[in-house]
């Protein structure tokens, strides 16, 4: 969904509840005799969120969705949805600090993740921030203290 596109209009139902940029639909669980919530951005097809939801006082229906309850649910999948980026980010850049002929440097690993051609790239800074080096490496490439110091060892080549 693009920022020109206007939000869907609101649904309240009982087991349909789309408001603040999401969707939270109750669902039979497949699994067995329960029921389930998935909890969906705008804009999304595969919801971001799936966890159980309670059974009503008949013990056989699903509890309905109110506001309560929806607003509920949109905070626990908001920050699921924002620890999901913080560690997808973490993975794609990675920085590591070694000592380098006394001097301490940093190397960080940026991968750029595409379907297609992804690609990576390995840089080292000395303590003021500055560039020393920076050379292309596959994105499959593990950054560790030891693979950091050895590219520093060998004059920062081009083949880490």
């Amino acid at each position: 969904m693009t920022d020109a596109e206007p939000s869907p209009e609101p649904v309240h139902e009982p087991r349909l509840w789309r408001d603040d940029g999401w969707t939270a639909s109750v669902q039979k669980n497949e699994d067995d005799d329960g029921w389930a919530v998935a909890m969906t951005p705008d804009g999304q097809v595969e919801p971001a969120l799936v966890g159980p939801w309670t059974m009503g006082r008949d013990k056989k229906n699903p509890k309905p969705l109110d506001a309560p309850a929806f607003h509920t649910l949109v905070k626990t999948a908001t920050e699921f949805v924002r620890r999901h980026q913080q560690q997808l980010h973490a993975a794609l850049h990675q920085r590591i600090a070694i000592d380098h002929e006394g001097n301490r440097v940093e190397v960080a690993l940026d991968i750029e993740p595409d379907d297609e051609n992804p690609s990576a790239k390995l840089s080292a800074f000395d303590s003021a921030g500055s560039l020393l080096a920076e050379v292309r490496v596959p994105p499959s490439f593990k950054l560790t203290r030891a693979s950091a110091t050895a590219w520093a060892a060998g004059g920062f080549g081009p083949r880490p």
